[in-house]
């Protein structure tokens, strides 16, 4: 059986044109098909199968830092199959 996570994250790149890139983070992980993307005014939540997950968003993050310098990332991981409704 597949174990699932709900990823809260919210993206600070350290710089003054901050928003493009939150929207390019996002945008690259809304291209995965295997995952569900929930974004809201102050984060996005990723919710999928638990290792392929958190390993594509590490992923991710690791090109948004590579691309924008020093950006901070604030996660939550929940544990999918425990909440009591379903995120996105």
């Amino acid at each position: 059986m597949t174990k699932t996570v709900v990823i809260e994250i919210s993206m600070y790149p350290l710089k003054d044109e901050y928003l493009q890139p939150i929207k390019t983070f996002i945008e690259r992980l809304n291209t995965y098909a295997q995952i569900k993307v929930k974004t809201s005014a102050t984060s996005t939540i990723v919710v999928g199968d638990y290792l392929p997950t958190i390993e594509l968003v590490a992923k991710e993050m690791q090109r948004s830092h590579d691309e924008v310098g020093q950006a901070i990332f604030v996660c939550k991981f929940l544990n999918g199959d425990k909440m009591s409704q379903p995120v996105c």
